[in-house]
């Protein structure tokens, strides 16, 4: 049997779909993923080093061993999904209303280096607060002409990024390199070097 292959117009929404909501089978869906440590390599020659860190408290419980996370940012959908959470992983919830207070899965190993506290105890449901350390991360911020794109996060998930969010890096980790939304941004973290 002859199938027509879809309109330009269904592959623009199907395209748009993929992009709205992240998922790591997009590339078995025919949509590509960039390498994004070339793409904030050439940002960053384009546009210099900025630095930037988390300054905003936060809630964190202790994660369920096999918990997963999926991070949803208000107004968006789904960002991205975390692995299955090992011991002494944490959930760490943003205090953002912009963003609908997301919750993101932190590794064990990073917690430490990254939060510190409890500045709290825990409330009826388990969420203490906690400060983040402030650790300097690079970062650049999408540009309008690169558009919207998807790349393999480094738990490996894909994640999409749109013009205004930003991609920031650990610099002692540069594998370390992730999307935060701009709304997400803005809400936690300073600007410490332009």
């Amino acid at each position: 049997m002859n199938r027509k292959p879809p309109s330009k117009a269904v592959r623009s929404v199907l395209a748009a779909t993929l992009l709205a909501v992240p998922s790591a089978s997009a590339s078995a869906a025919g949509q590509d993923l960039i390498d994004i440590l070339a793409y904030f390599k050439r940002a960053q020659a384009t546009f210099g080093v900025r630095i930037a860190r988390k300054t905003k408290p936060v809630d964190v419980r202790p994660a369920k061993p096999g918990e997963i996370i999926v991070t949803m940012i208000m107004g968006e959908g789904k960002e991205t999904q975390s692995p299955p959470a090992k011991e002494g992983d944490m959930v760490v919830r943003n205090r953002c209303p912009q963003t609908g207070n997301e919750e993101i899965l932190v590794a064990a190993a990073k917690f430490p280096v990254r939060y510190e506290g409890p500045v709290s105890g825990p409330d009826k449901d388990g969420w203490s607060a906690y400060k983040p350390k402030g650790v300097p991360m690079q970062f650049v911020v999408v540009a309008e002409q690169d558009g919207a794109f998807r790349f393999m996060a480094p738990w490996g998930e894909a994640m999409a990024a749109r013009p205004g969010d930003v991609i920031v890096q650990d610099p002692a980790n540069p594998s370390d390199t992730y999307r935060v939304a701009k709304a997400a941004f803005a809400c936690t973290y300073e600007i410490v070097q332009e």
